[in-house]
């Protein structure tokens, strides 16, 4: 089997190269061990930094080009250039931890239903007590998702930025809904999956992303941001929020 990563990146020289040192590092670790090919694709998404040279310095990386800056453009334009099986759409401040490859690995080898497959953040340079008040929100989100799935028959719940999809499953969703450039995507990607199959949202895949988000807009802005984005996107079909704030730096 072939696993395709996918990194959006705009304007993340900072970031990038720690995230990309850590999918690396887990494919030699675990990967290669159970037979697993892999390949990186960065995606260059308009960006105006060194974005592109920092990825190009990284030996086996991929570079492709996405002028038109947005999330869901981004993660389209990679997909096309990928040639796995699975793609694992990872962002550019997306930490895998050690076992990841294996846990992704053990969930679509249990079930051939399966063609998504997400987990939590557990965001860096925050306080403690942050990543409290994310644990209960990721909670009662589950909770949401589950009521919505298996109650009402609507939606899933894919955590952006860390999820696994099936290249099969994506090949029968047709183009991206460009109107989620951001906010909601993830949302969208899941409850257009959940019509394919299934989709899995599990504690048992968490990774680390950075808190700026967290700390430039605070915990509850963006909790409450993420719940009407997901709201709507589950039942409007659109976003909620149009745009967003570019948040760069560690």
């Amino acid at each position: 089997m072939k696993i395709s990563f996918v990194v959006p990146a705009y304007n993340e020289q900072v970031l990038l190269p720690r995230s990309l040192s850590a999918i690396r590092d887990e494919v030699g670790r675990t990967g290669l061990k159970l037979g697993l090919d892999a390949e990186i694709i960065v995606v260059n998404n308009a960006s105006t930094d060194n974005t592109r040279a920092v990825a190009l310095a990284v030996e086996g990386v991929c570079v492709v080009d996405e002028p038109r800056k947005g999330l869901v453009q981004a993660r389209w334009t990679g997909f096309e250039n990928t040639t796995g099986a699975l793609i694992a759409n990872i962002d550019a401040d997306t930490i895998i931890p050690p076992g990841w490859l294996a846990e992704v690995l053990r969930e679509f080898g249990r079930s051939e239903e399966l063609v998504g497959l997400s987990g939590p953040y557990i965001y860096y340079g925050v306080p403690r007590k942050v990543n409290a008040v994310v644990a209960c929100y990721y909670r009662l989100a589950w909770l949401a998702y589950m009521f919505n799935q298996y109650v009402l028959n609507v939606g899933a719940m894919l955590q952006g930025g860390n999820f696994v999809v099936k290249r099969a499953a994506m090949l029968k969703l047709g183009n991206p809904d460009l109107r989620f450039s951001f906010y909601g995507e993830d949302t969208d990607m899941a409850n257009r999956l959940s019509k394919v199959g299934t989709v899995k949202f599990t504690f048992r895949l968490p990774a680390q992303s950075s808190g700026r988000r967290l700390v430039g807009e605070g915990v509850f802005t963006i909790g409450l941001r993420y719940t009407m984005n997901f709201i709507w996107a589950t039942f409007r079909k659109k976003p909620f929020t149009e745009d967003w704030q570019d948040i760069r730096g560690a």
